[in-house]
């Protein structure tokens, strides 16, 4: 039971806690020592559905099994989401065994799927834009450009405003364009720690120069399956609103960037009955001021953006170029903490992905 990844509970005759493992330690955030010398409703807050689950069983004696339980606690900053199972323990009267299944990483795949679609639409979309619009936005500029040398200085700034606002349009049917290149990625192995010093490199010579930036790495993680120079867009494009939300006036910014092995992620790809394994962790963290929780959910959709002058469509960028690498993107975020996290899969040793089959025994090398 110490080795089950999911909080696990023995709940005896009073609602006392009998029993933790290692994972319900670190869930509660209590030792074993503290967690045993309370009660259940000590612990989790008043009318929690894990208290009714438990008094359920004990009165029943049958399993109980709820999905998508919101469980609180005045150890968690806010309310997690998970599954909780339930059922009568053989040794011990009236004890119930109660195990906890957080449910972040069940919706982080979903809203990636979710994230894919919108990127696709994006594209569909761009393809259109960029026939439609470009075209008559040059012949617009040019007409203003002309009507620009007859026209008096008052008049004059109408027809600069026009070309300025074509200029702008088209900027942004440009970044779109970028959501319509639907070729396959030309995969290679890529060291994501090269990546990695790149991307600090040229952030700490610029747009970064006044925060520091912290490496926390693996050195033993393998390669990842893709394009470096799309890559580097993306954890780029991270660090850099990373920066802005700390901001220039800030002197204890700090931006943390960081590698891990987690096996144990599998990713069903569609259309196949083939699982991709997906252990390799990439994050950038920063203190910045955070996202606001009601914008959490759809960071990642196209038009979505917290900066007041931005297009909303660089994180909708990281999404589909991680998805086209085969992986998922999460974001965490709190006030003075903001995290995005990237699943990636392992390189094989010809550069293409490696699914979850054959990668047990690397994972287990590893």
């Amino acid at each position: 039971m110490e080795a089950l990844p999911h909080p696990l509970l023995v709940i005896g005759k009073g609602l006392a806690i009998d029993y933790v493992n290692t994972a319900a330690e670190d869930f509660f955030q209590m030792s074993a020592s503290v967690l045993s010398r309370h009660s259940l409703p000590d612990v989790v807050a008043f009318g929690c559905p894990l208290i009714a689950l438990v008094e359920q069983v004990q009165r029943n004696g049958t399993t109980v099994n709820e999905y998508g339980v919101e469980l609180s606690s005045f150890r968690f900053e806010s309310t997690k989401l998970v599954d909780l199972y339930g059922g009568p323990v053989a040794v011990g009267d009236g004890a119930v065994m109660v195990m906890i299944q957080q449910r972040s990483m069940a919706q982080m795949i979903e809203r990636q799927l979710t994230h894919r679609g919108a990127a696709r639409s994006v594209s569909g979309l761009a393809a259109v834009l960029a026939h439609e619009i470009k075209n008559p936005l040059s012949g617009i500029r040019g007409a203003a450009q002309l009507l620009e040398g007859e026209c008096d200085e008052s008049d004059r700034t109408l027809t600069q405003l026009i070309c300025s606002e074509s200029d702008r349009i088209c900027k942004l049917v440009d970044r779109m364009e970028i959501f319509g290149d639907e070729r396959p990625l030309q995969r290679e192995p890529v060291n994501i720690h090269d990546v990695l010093d790149h991307v600090k490199q040229v952030a700490s010579t610029g747009f970064a120069s006044h925060i520091k930036i912290v490496e926390n790495y693996d050195p033993s993680l393998p390669p990842v399956p893709g394009s470096r120079d799309k890559l580097v867009q993306v954890f780029l494009n991270l660090v850099k609103n990373a920066a802005e939300a700390i901001g220039d006036s800030r002197k204890d910014g700090q931006i943390t960037l960081s590698t891990a092995f987690r096996p144990g992620v599998r990713l069903s790809v569609p259309g196949s009955q083939a699982r991709v394994s997906l252990p390799l962790e990439i994050a950038v963290e920063d203190n910045g001021s955070g996202v606001p929780a009601d914008l959490i959910q759809h960071l990642f959709d196209p038009f979505v953006s917290t900066k007041p002058s931005g297009t909303g469509l660089g994180l909708a960028l990281v999404a589909k170029i991680i998805g086209d690498h085969g992986g998922i993107i999460e974001c965490d975020s709190r006030p003075r903490y903001t995290v995005f996290r990237a699943l990636m899969p392992m390189a094989s040793r010809d550069g293409t992905t490696r699914t979850a089959e054959t990668a047990e025994q690397d994972e287990a090398h590893i």
